[in-house]
């Protein structure tokens, strides 16, 4: 690429597609040609995800081809920082740049420091962009954890307030945070404004080019990114806490699966949504710090081993499912995954095993909504024995009691709502597995939705519950208040799980302590 691009005179570099970036109406984003070809900036600021006891992955983006240094240390001042090798920031990844720090201390503070040199002239240097992290402990120490989902839905985009339940969270100084997909809104385009039922406007104070329609180039897609970092209480987060990052639908676009029919959707001229998933999951790895899996690229499923009290599994029930509308609903783990997460499941020797889930167990989400018609998510609605995609979750429930996994909780967002499950097997038509909780959180900015079904197949029953009325109240603005996020605090003397329901004004709404079932 770098070859390639030293071929091109810099006016038409400039002019290329691939460099220009994107132009927003707040100014914010214009590209570097626009604002004077000044130094190189970093405008979407710094990500750190996927850390453990040794090592962190740490991510950036330039607003031009850049030569990256990057160094770390464990001192605020950077005294004594090592350097590592620099990275090329290059139109080929949007000029995105991503790292793994490796060989790290256990429970250490990690503070990381990006600087640009634009490629084209050593003499435009950028000011240093810095972010910091903690390393997962090897001792027993407390963790805190935050958990939500769905960014930037339904219209709703960066007001004047912002996306504030992203600064609420990071008032609780948690270790990471895990965002349980709709992590963009890529079939969501956001207007300037949206009639309220009150009779106001929402304003949508920051719109870009991207944002005013669908996704369906690489380009757009990434836009899709780059909009939610435009946000200053995103980046804020994003500067001092880590993302784990995974993914469902409308990171390409509702309800996809491979019965996805977009032959009437004049918005989509290609109809093969296996076009738009690829493209959206390489944006997906371009503009997040997940760390690659180098036998399985762009693979989103793994485990975080985050010191002696917890493991945190992360599924994908998108990228491996049949049709939403096959015959029985096509499967959601497919065989690779669901081996991987009973192998590491048994191997695990953390207290806690937490399983991070982009869809809920008990509710029932059509894909057509208007003829009931069609699983996209794990429950069918029929309340009886398991069938179509319920028996892979049997299969694994069934393996977790044959095998005596315990402490394992389930967390997940995705129906714009917050509740808590408890699912016993002496409420549900499938009686083969242990009593378990699943906590549902979420939106972080989006439209608020009322409940759904539950279906009885697993014995769900709700504990808590705070969502929007539904019906007429259905889609309500983040302005309504009813924005949620859940806190987990894991203490590291009684080994109890705290597991805490709030809301953006960081008011708490409910809470439950468990207790380990065996203690080590």
């Amino acid at each position: 690429m770098a070859e390639i691009l030293t071929t091109l005179s810099r006016r038409s570099f400039l002019l290329s597609a691939g460099a220009a970036g994107l132009v927003a109406s707040s100014g914010l984003a214009t590209p570097f040609y626009a604002r004077g070809y000044g130094r190189p900036e970093f405008i979407h600021g710094v990500q750190s995800g996927d850390v453990d006891t040794r090592s962190g992955m740490v991510w950036t983006r330039v607003d031009r081809p850049s030569r990256v240094s990057l160094e770390y240390s464990t001192t605020e001042s950077f005294s004594n920082p090592v350097r590592l090798a620099d990275l090329t920031a290059t139109p080929q990844t949007d000029c995105a740049v991503k790292c793994s720090l490796d060989d790290l201390l256990p429970d250490q503070d990690i503070f990381y420091r990006f600087t640009a040199t634009d490629l084209y002239d050593v003499n435009r240097v950028s000011e240093p962009v810095i972010g910091r992290f903690r390393t997962a402990p090897l001792r027993k120490r407390s963790i805190r954890f935050v958990w939500s989902g769905d960014t930037a839905g339904q219209g709703w985009g960066i007001d004047d307030v912002g996306m504030k339940t992203y600064s609420t969270m990071r008032l609780h100084e948690p270790d990471f945070f895990i965002h349980s997909g709709d992590t963009i809104y890529a079939d969501n385009p956001i207007p300037d404004e949206i009639p309220l039922r009150d009779g106001g406007i929402w304003k949508n104070r920051v719109v870009t080019h991207e944002k005013r329609d669908v996704a369906r180039t690489l380009e757009e897609y990434r836009g899709q990114w780059k909009y939610s970092l435009l946000d200053e209480h995103v980046r804020e987060l994003n500067a001092v806490c880590p993302t784990f990052y995974q993914w469902d639908d409308h990171e390409v676009l509702n309800n996809w699966s491979a019965s996805t029919d977009l032959r009437d959707d004049p918005r989509y001229q290609e109809k093969d949504v296996a076009v738009y998933a690829a493209r959206a999951g390489r944006a997906f790895n371009e503009m997040t710090p997940i760390r690659n899996v180098p036998t399985q690229p762009g693979r989103i499923f793994r485990k975080i081993a985050y010191g002696p009290l917890l493991d945190v599994f992360f599924v994908d029930l998108r990228s491996y499912r049949g049709p939403n509308q096959g015959e029985g609903d096509g499967g959601l783990f497919g065989w690779r995954q669901a081996d991987w997460l009973k192998r590491e499941l048994a191997a695990s020797r953390a207290v806690w095993k937490v399983i991070a889930c982009d869809m809920p167990i008990g509710l029932v989400v059509w894909d057509d909504y208007a003829n009931r018609r069609g699983s996209d998510a794990i429950a069918n609605g029929d309340n009886g024995p398991p069938t179509g995609r319920e028996t892979e979750f049997a299969d694994l429930l069934r393996f977790i009691r044959d095998n005596a996994i315990d402490n394992l909780v389930w967390l997940t967002a995705d129906v714009h709502y917050t509740a808590a499950h408890h699912y016993d097997p002496s409420r549900a038509a499938f009686k083969d597995f242990l009593p378990f909780w699943e906590f549902v959180s979420g939106p972080l900015h989006s439209g608020t939705y009322g409940p759904k079904e539950l279906d009885m197949t697993f014995g769900p029953d709700v504990r808590f519950i705070k969502a929007s009325g539904g019906g007429v109240d259905s889609n309500l603005p983040p302005s309504a208040g009813l924005q949620f996020f859940g806190i987990v605090d894991i203490n590291g003397q009684t080994k109890q799980m705290t597991v805490r329901l709030m809301d953006r004004q960081d008011q708490e709404l409910w809470r439950v302590t468990l207790d380990p079932a065996a203690v080590a």
